[in-house]
């Protein structure tokens, strides 16, 4: 009679226990996104629910806009260990640029929208080129861009003060939402089916990525955690949908940060110039001698710098249909302030440009949330300043954990 024994048998995967680890270990990546759910439980609560109510949530969206198009640039410029403190006054000054040719020079808004992108790739270039060609700090040479911003800005709105835009289509992009075609129970249809595409959008990348990972043997989550997070995001992004299709449905401004981060997300996570800029962010000699050409991606970091900061003066000016003097005021530092608290790197060669998206919309929501409790102005600068502070500390702490 012989006597067989069992092998080992695989224990059973505990998805908190998983959940646990994956948390410490991705604390970077999942911070801002629990501090993003904390704050909007806690001003939900502090506001009886008017936090949380479509109009709010969709104006507070709209709000962010500008802010989160230059905070993807930024996400950027940061990851390559460089800053760009001229994005505000730039985006003013194109702001205002495209306010006077269709108001004065009577150009239609197809061909003003296209000339003020290229003018904005132009400035960026033009500061890739000081800090990649002449050596200049970034920090010196985007300060000389703000200060020739502001005077710019001033000398085209010094007549009035005020340039007004009538232009419809323009203003549109700023105050505009999609059509509805028809409403669902007071709901906005389309924006119900933009919802539901992402989601399923969403569901198809993420499959697709695990299912790559685990063809080259890479470690991938247990399928009931990837379950999990699955119908995690899907419901947050259903809500969100929910809340949004209650109000106008989603704004032109949103679809377009929507779409910048979309094009971004793909760029840095799925292509080659994607690579190379993390690699150079990571160690810009170790990539030089790699065969990276590290001017180039200078180049193409500020030129895109350059490009969303037209977008957002854009999206300002479309917003407040009118272009003014004061146009790009503290843009710049909104916009690092969202990269940070998104999980960018002071170091460099660490963010993304989602997490940049989600450090806006914290900063926007702090905002909001004590605009509707009553807080003060100065209390609200300095509780926001707490915020960075925090956001910065974490940084330094993760990375000396992991030395």
């Amino acid at each position: 009679m012989s006597i067989q024994t069992a092998g080992p048998k695989k224990q059973p995967v505990n998805i908190l226990t998983e959940g646990k680890s994956l948390l410490k270990v991705n604390i970077r990546e999942y911070g801002m996104y629990i501090a993003l759910f904390v704050i909007m439980l806690t001003f939900s609560i502090l506001t009886d629910g008017l936090f949380m109510s479509s109009r709010n949530i969709s104006n507070l969206l709209d709000a962010t806009g500008y802010i989160a198009v230059l905070a993807v640039g930024m996400t950027l410029v940061i990851v390559i260990r460089h800053i760009d403190l001229s994005v505000g006054f730039a985006a003013g000054f194109l702001g205002a640029i495209a306010a006077i040719l269709l108001s004065e020079a009577g150009v239609p808004v197809y061909l003003t929208i296209p000339i003020i992108l290229v003018l904005g790739i132009v400035v960026g270039l033009f500061n890739g080129v000081l800090v990649a060609s002449l050596g200049i700090p970034s920090f010196v040479a985007s300060l000389a861009g703000m200060l020739i911003f502001r005077g710019a800005l001033l000398r085209v709105t010094e007549k009035s003060g005020t340039i007004i835009v009538k232009d419809e289509h323009f203003n549109a992009l700023g105050n505009g939402y999609i059509p509805s075609w028809f409403k669902l129970d007071d709901l906005n249809f389309l924006s119900l089916v933009l919802g539901l595409v992402a989601i399923l959008l969403f569901i198809y990348f993420e499959v697709s990525k695990r299912n790559n990972k685990i063809k080259y043997q890479f470690d991938v989550i247990s399928k009931g955690m990837f379950a999990v997070k699955l119908v995690f995001v899907s419901a947050i992004i259903a809500y969100i949908t929910y809340i949004i299709a209650g109000y106008n449905g989603f704004s032109w401004t949103v679809i377009i940060m929507l779409a910048v981060v979309v094009i971004y997300h793909f760029l840095t996570t799925s292509t080659v110039l994607g690579r190379h800029i993390y690699a150079v962010g990571s160690n810009p000699e170790a990539a030089h001698l790699s065969g990276i050409n590290v001017k180039k991606i200078t180049y193409i970091v500020f030129g895109s710098m350059g490009l969303l900061s037209a977008l957002s003066g854009i999206l300002f000016t479309a917003r407040l249909q009118s272009a003014t003097t004061t146009a790009g005021t503290l843009f710049e530092l909104d916009a690092i302030a969202a990269a940070y608290v998104g999980g960018v790197s002071a170091a460099g060669g660490v963010g993304k440009v989602t997490g940049s998206i989600i450090g806006a919309i914290v900063m926007a929501s702090l905002s909001s949330g004590m605009n509707l409790m009553g807080v003060g102005i100065s209390y609200q600068y300095m509780i926001r300043g707490g915020v960075l502070a925090i956001a910065v500390i974490f940084d330094v702490m993760t990375r000396r954990k992991r030395a």
